[in-house]
């Protein structure tokens, strides 16, 4: 049985950052919506001495250079949706 692993930019292409967040189950689901709109991502960790910067920290999303604008429309479309489940509506 072959392991599914997700495509990823090639390393030596140009890589923009159009997500970050300190959750990690987040930075994951927004891939997954990166992912099924076709975009390839590749998700890093933003590591800080936790001694020196205590709090700070999270994931990052990283997608080709040519792909930005799509990436950031894709992830802005998805935060103008309602709530999913019984999250209460924002009210304007």
């Amino acid at each position: 049985m072959e392991e599914s692993i997700a495509p990823q930019p090639q390393p030596d292409e140009k890589l923009v950052k159009v997500f970050d967040t300190e959750q990690e189950t987040e930075a994951i689901l927004v891939q997954g919506l990166l992912e099924s709109a076709g975009i390839e991502s590749d998700l890093k960790s933003i590591d800080v001495v936790q001694d020196a910067f205590p709090g700070i920290g999270g994931m990052m999303l990283l997608v080709r250079e040519i792909d930005e604008a799509e990436a950031k429309r894709v992830i802005e479309s998805r935060r103008q949706l309602p709530p999913l489940g019984n999250e209460p509506a924002e009210i304007a």
